[in-house]
């Protein structure tokens, strides 16, 4: 989650505010102020009290969020930033820890922060002389700290806990992906408890409270959900190969001839693919840079080889038939090419392997259809579909 307005940083990483947030933020205020004016508090004071608390309340959040942040960055992962929004906070890292032990170090730093502002706050309600309103505020805010504790270690993704079952799984059976897989379906689970709970509690009570639980109960099934997809994604990822996603659309042309026969046989055709590899002697010579063709005076086209305008299959960004997808779509990405060279074993030209072929195969991998035009427009474009992610879920299926 990186929408939002912007409105400081901590250690070097942005906060943001979800425009959600502003709403919650009024309904604690409304909730905890009318609440503390009806047990005899001045409006004034009630009033005040709320909002504080309300603060309090997401500055809490804050800290947790915060805890997951530094010890990822005490591994060398970048945080992105640190949203506030109607359910809380989440804080966006760049990347997945290397090993189930430092997993488990992020996933746990978040709820050890808030059960440590749990026993901070207590402490302080038990120790200092503090007036009724102080005091009150505080020892809610220490109660909210250990709810959020406990809540977050429920073991289901996207919570917390969910994040420490991951870790656990995946230390027992070495895989990351398997600990994934069983902490969304554990966080699905919980997500449909939380909203036929919900449901039941409201309808037996018509409580609007208990509403929320199914709303708490409904973004867990909706997060759960993508990291299921996410899993499934990466599993494909990581299956797939250049060789299996490739295309043969490229011809092959004779490195033997002129610019000007290559010109008027292959390129006067507008149906005619725009990939052409040069060979002579029964061997591959190289890549033909057409959009090379135009910087060379055309006078000189009847005598100049086609070789002028070749580039050796050495010389250019080239995978093999074997290569793991995941490393096709890193390599598009950081080179911001349109396509890759599929080479053989034997160093032959085997296929050439752009964006819209990994979409295409993702997509019959995953038995997902996705209607031809849409990939002719990502071959066109040169670009993957911003919603999917591919490079970053790429980057975590090879870590």
């Amino acid at each position: 989650m990186n929408a939002g307005w912007r409105v400081g940083s901590i250690f070097g990483i942005p906060l943001l505010l979800d425009p959600s947030w502003f709403y919650i933020l009024a309904l604690f205020t409304f909730s905890y102020g009318s609440g503390w004016q009806q047990e005899g508090w001045g409006s004034g004071w009630a009033w005040i009290a709320g909002l504080v608390m309300a603060l309090l309340l997401f500055a809490s959040v804050l800290l947790h969020e915060l805890g997951h942040s530094l010890v990822a960055l005490s591994q060398g992962i970048k945080v992105n930033s640190i949203t506030l929004f109607i359910y809380g906070g989440i804080a966006s890292i760049d990347q997945e820890s290397k090993t189930p032990g430092q997993a488990f170090q992020v996933a746990i730093a978040g709820p050890a922060v808030s059960f440590g502002l749990f026993l901070l706050l207590s402490a302080i309600r038990l120790m200092l002389p503090l007036g009724t309103p102080v005091a009150t505020v505080i020892e809610n805010l220490a109660g909210i700290n250990l709810v959020l504790t406990l809540f977050n270690m429920l073991p289901g993704l996207p919570l917390d806990g969910g994040q420490v079952l991951k870790a656990a799984i995946w230390k027992i059976t070495g895989s990351r992906l398997k600990g994934m897989r069983w902490a969304a379906k554990a966080g699905q689970m919980l997500g449909w408890a939380a909203v036929i709970l919900g449901i039941t509690f409201y309808l037996n009570s018509l409580n609007l409270s208990y509403l929320w639980l199914v709303l708490l109960g409904w973004f867990g099934l909706r997060n759960a959900d993508a990291y299921t997809r996410i899993t499934h994604l990466q599993e494909a990822l990581t299956q797939l190969t250049a060789g299996t996603a490739m295309t043969r659309q490229f011809r092959v042309v004779d490195a033997e001839q002129t610019l000007h026969q290559f010109a008027t046989t292959y390129l006067a055709d507008e149906s005619a693919t725009d990939v052409y590899y040069a060979a002579s002697d029964g061997r591959y010579r190289g890549l033909v840079a057409v959009e090379e063709l135009q910087t060379i005076e055309r006078s000189l086209w009847e005598m100049e080889p086609l070789s002028q305008i070749i580039h050796p299959l050495t010389e250019i960004p080239a995978v093999t038939e074997t290569t793991p997808l995941t490393e096709v779509i890193e390599q598009l990405e950081t080179t911001n090419l349109r396509r890759l060279t599929v080479l053989s074993p034997a160093g032959a030209v085997a296929g050439v392997i752009d964006r819209g072929d990994v979409v295409r195969a993702l997509a019959e991998k995953l038995r997902v259809p996705i209607p031809e035009p849409v990939i002719k427009r990502i071959k066109e474009e040169g670009k993957f579909p911003p919603e999917l992610q591919l490079q970053a879920i790429a980057k975590a299926a090879k870590e």
